[in-house]
């Protein structure tokens, strides 16, 4: 896919996940970072890499920015901001940025850990996992290499805490994240205001790896629920033009 605007001669890359799970997109971090090229109107390439071991830190997304290779989402937010002289973070005050990165923490570095541990860790969906992701192995890879991805998904989720807990316990700590990002939307149209930004890339995806997952998990019908969240998520993704579901 390539998305045509007015930057440079260089021909940016984006590397991403292939689609899955119903979703364009399979990963919340891959989506945030194609609507902050989009937003930015900045030339690039989307590239699907099914193994992850192969980008520099061994995870997605990476990308090629004016001939330099970028890891982790958050550091590529940064340079893209510092090469567009702050328009990415533009006309933001120093209170909006606070509680901004305070959401983005909220999403990124626990609500998705729910997320992803009502795909890995239940015996019914781990199938479209398999699926999604270690079907194009060889055999005998294909048999093996599930069970250990899986294991250590696992061990992963207990290092970082929630995987000690039962399901029903994540469940409401899932309750409580997002009904913090709904009580902070309130009535406004996104995160901080009556503007779209570049903390609406972040929670506005993690929100659509939730909710348009097919098959639902026990995830998704818990955002649902919750006030504002199924609009505001929409509204984040067609403001942008981008969308995480397969079809829009």
């Amino acid at each position: 896919m390539l998305v045509k605007t007015n930057w440079d001669n260089i021909m940016n890359k984006l590397y991403i996940f292939s689609p899955g799970f119903g979703l364009r997109n399979i990963s919340p971090f891959c989506l945030k970072m194609e609507m902050a090229l989009t937003y930015l109107t900045i030339d690039f390439e989307l590239i699907e890499l099914n193994d992850p071991r192969k980008a520099p830190k061994a995870k997605l997304p990476y990308m090629e920015l004016n001939g330099e290779t970028l890891s982790d989402s958050e550091i590529m937010f940064e340079q893209l901001n510092a090469i567009t002289d702050g328009k990415l973070y533009n006309g933001l005050t120093a209170e909006q940025k606070a509680i901004g990165t305070a959401f983005s923490r909220l999403a990124e570095d626990h609500l998705y850990w729910l997320l992803v541990a009502s795909r890995w860790l239940e015996d019914d969906w781990f199938p479209h996992v398999d699926a999604a992701f270690f079907a194009p192995m060889p055999i005998p890879l294909r048999w093996i290499i599930p069970s250990i991805a899986r294991k250590q998904v696992r061990k992963t989720l207990q290092l970082h805490g929630l995987g000690a807990h039962s399901r029903e316990e994540m469940k409401a700590f899932a309750r409580r994240d997002l009904q913090a990002i709904s009580d902070a939307i309130g009535s406004k149209p996104f995160l901080l205001g009556n503007e779209i930004s570049a903390f609406d890339f972040t929670v506005g995806s993690m929100l659509s790896g939730i909710l348009d997952n097919k098959p639902d998990t026990w995830l998704s019908p818990i955002a649902r629920e919750i006030d504002h969240l199924v609009d505001y998520t929409e509204r984040v993704q067609q403001t942008i033009g981008v969308y995480g579901r397969i079809d829009p």
